[in-house]
């Protein structure tokens, strides 16, 4: 191709070689030409990866043609199958599971995304469970695990230790040494932590994961010794999931697409403060922000906590910018929330425009569409069930069915607002969650959208107490 002006040229291999230090092997491949006529680009192939989920826009072959006709032409009773059944891995007798009253198990099932442990270690802080205790745990743990399809080496990289809950920073810092001084050898990383503790632990399980999280740099299980003692089936499982979220994988996903989420690349985010208890005047609140990050499917999320104010309830520096001494002026920031509705003028005028700030300082012209969605469940409303004893609109317990949504009459007389009860209602009386959406770009139904929030909280992992 031309370099210059003058009709210099100069060859593909030689240009990757002296511009990036790449040496093309397969010389006898033709390149891809990803620019335009008038100014075309020439990329060899083998240094090229092609993005998944790109919308295919020219015309397909007459067999592409039939299967997707066969795909989208179901009976109305396959297609409402799809829309309500959860997705696991193929390799599973089920495949797929209809949630009944919210509720479902893991029999039969393995996991749509399997996570690996193939390092770990076991510590215990409590004096009823000895090494030999521990081992057998962890040894039935790991089967649970490969059960439901993780990759779990059943062999730790140091047999377990009992150690005491006062010197809880040393012996995690040196037991990870030990193990890491072995493993670097071989060029591995540690993957897991199981900690076994006393049931009434007090503050050992704050102290270790502050210590795993932010000293050490582990994922970590935490799990109370009444549960080592008495080893039952249904516990292994729920810690199972919990493990195989925590290094990677996903346990279930939505059978169906998620429209408008499917349609085109999308991020859901979520955020909250956590204030500390009544009486604590000089702790922080802790603030957090999700954000999915595997479309279509949203079952992965990253995670970014921070400090802030003593009981301050929105989340401090949605947007902001700083001098680094070595890069200069750089952004950055978190996205705010936990507003009540006398707040919602405010969210508006200020916080959607940090979120453009934000999108912008990626790209200058980045400007996706937003939907802005403030969800409370610090209220006083509740619904009931015109009869508590007919299965067709109340569980056992009384409770309305989850998946019950109300968007008339108690709610907002002109504004985009529902009320959602997503969950079974174990204890007590179910307490519905209140969707108020503040700006809505995305032009969502009130069916597409009360759909989305409901099926997104048949993704979620019960990771508190872990």
């Amino acid at each position: 191709f031309p370099v210059d002006e003058r009709g210099a040229e100069k060859s593909v291999v030689d240009y990757f070689s002296e511009t990036y230090g790449i040496t093309i092997q397969r010389t006898q491949w033709p390149c891809l030409q990803v620019g335009s006529q008038q100014r075309p680009i020439y990329l060899p192939m083998e240094v090229c990866k092609i993005v998944d989920g790109q919308r295919y826009s020219k015309r397909l072959n007459e067999k592409q043609i039939t299967g997707l006709l066969e795909f989208t032409c179901q009976r109305p009773k396959n297609r409402e199958d799809d829309i309500l059944k959860l997705k696991y891995h193929d390799t599973g007798k089920q495949k797929n599971c209809l949630p009944q009253v919210g509720q479902w198990n893991m029999k039969d099932k393995k996991m749509v995304d399997w996570g690996t442990v193939n390092n770990w270690i076991c510590i215990s802080f409590c004096s009823k469970v000895g090494p030999k205790l521990a081992q057998n745990f962890s040894t039935k743990l790991a089967d649970t695990c490969r059960i439901y399809g993780m990759a779990f080496n059943p062999v730790p990289v140091i047999p377990p230790l009992n150690a005491s809950p006062d010197q809880v920073e040393e012996v995690l810092k040196t037991l990870y040494r030990k193990a890491m001084n072995k493993l670097q050898k071989q060029n591995k990383e540690l993957d897991l932590l199981i900690a076994i503790l006393p049931d009434n632990n007090g503050s050992l399980y704050g102290d270790l994961k502050r210590i795993c999280e932010t000293d050490i740099g582990i994922v970590s299980q935490c799990c109370l010794s009444k549960n080592v003692l008495d080893i039952k089936g249904p516990y292994l499982t729920n810690v199972a999931l919990k493990i195989n979220v925590k290094v990677g994988g996903s346990n279930t996903a939505l059978a169906a697409a998620i429209p408008p989420v499917s349609d085109g690349r999308t991020i859901i985010f979520g955020a909250d403060v956590t204030h500390p208890s009544p009486g604590e005047d000089s702790s922080p609140s802790i603030a957090a922000v999700v954000a999915s990050q595997d479309w279509p499917e949203i079952t992965k999320y990253a995670a970014l906590v921070c400090t802030q104010a003593h009981r301050k309830e929105v989340i401090q520096d949605l947007y902001k910018t700083w001098q680094d001494p070595v890069r200069g002026i750089v952004s950055g920031g978190m996205i705010k929330d936990g507003v009540s509705e006398g707040q919602f003028s405010h969210v508006l005028l200020e916080e959607l425009d940090d979120i453009r700030k934000a999108c912008a300082s990626l790209e200058p012209n980045y400007k996706p569409t937003i939907t802005f969605i403030v969800v409370q469940k610090r209220h006083h409303t509740r619904l009931f069930a015109k009869n508590h004893n007919d299965r067709k609109f109340a569980d056992l317990k009384g409770n309305i069915l989850p998946g019950t949504v109300v968007d008339s009459d108690i709610c907002h007389p002109t504004e985009f607002d529902f009320y959602l009860c997503s969950h079974a209602g174990i204890m007590g009386t179910s307490r519905p969650a209140h969707y108020h959406v503040l700006w809505d770009e995305n032009n969502f139904t009130a069916d597409a959208l009360q759909t989305l929030t409901n099926n997104l909280c048949y993704t979620y992992v019960l990771l508190p107490s872990s």
